[in-house]
């Protein structure tokens, strides 16, 4: 059942009430990462965790920077995607064992393509921070997280919900999800994201998840 990973998971995540607590959700698009670091968040609020909720959606480069490899290059979304200096900056090292608790969790809007200046917030001590997005256990990140969650999706599974989601096409051999299927494997062939994971939970069925260990069921 959903809620008993739900709690495995929440009852991984490190207590550490003088400073703070970096949690990565990283999956294929598709893959359910905004949905269950939501739920992940819940859940630690139930028990009484301050939570600070971080998309790396909100830290993509610009569009000419993003493209300037081609629109459906799959190595320029693999390789110019996100703005990986404003995260450090903005929310992993204020957020970290040194940092003060003062974080800003949006750099780009994705819609005008805006550059944000930073809106500072304040997190309290022992506060989790869960980030959810694509390519969280990529070299310039790895070190970064006190827990990370990888969500082990099959593409046809990750495609045919984004087809639903986006309008694409639900083959991952189709032109038009190339940029993102390729990008994916890529991260998949370089990366091995499942081999970094502190946790890997097969993510197929949405009501049914199941935390496993390099592919063996766990819980």
């Amino acid at each position: 059942m959903r809620w008993q990973v739900l709690r495995t998971v929440a009852d991984a995540v490190p207590a550490r009430p003088e400073g703070f607590v970096r949690v990565a959700v990283d999956g294929p698009d598709g893959s359910g990462k905004t949905m269950l670091a939501d739920e992940l968040a819940e859940v630690l609020r139930a028990d009484g965790r301050g939570v600070v909720r971080v998309s790396a959606d909100d830290f993509h480069r610009v569009r000419s920077v993003r493209h300037a490899r081609g629109r459906d290059s799959a190595e320029g979304m693999w390789l110019d995607s996100y703005d990986y200096a404003r995260l450090r900056h903005d929310v992993l090292d204020p957020l970290g064992p040194d940092g003060d608790g003062t974080y800003s969790s949006r750099a780009h809007d994705l819609v005008s393509d805006e550059v944000l200046e930073p809106e500072w917030q304040q997190a309290d001590r022992g506060s989790v921070l869960i980030v959810d997005g694509l390519f969280l256990h990529r070299d310039e990140l790895r070190d970064f997280w006190d827990l990370s969650i990888w969500l082990d999706v099959p593409f046809g599974v990750t495609c045919a919900r984004m087809a639903v989601r986006d309008g694409t096409d639900p083959d991952p051999d189709h032109p038009s999800v190339a940029r993102y299927v390729g990008a994916q494997r890529i991260y998949l062939d370089q990366v091995d994201p499942a081999a970094r994971a502190g946790i890997v939970v097969d993510n197929s069925d949405l009501e049914r998840p199941r935390i496993v260990t390099r592919g063996q069921p766990d819980v």
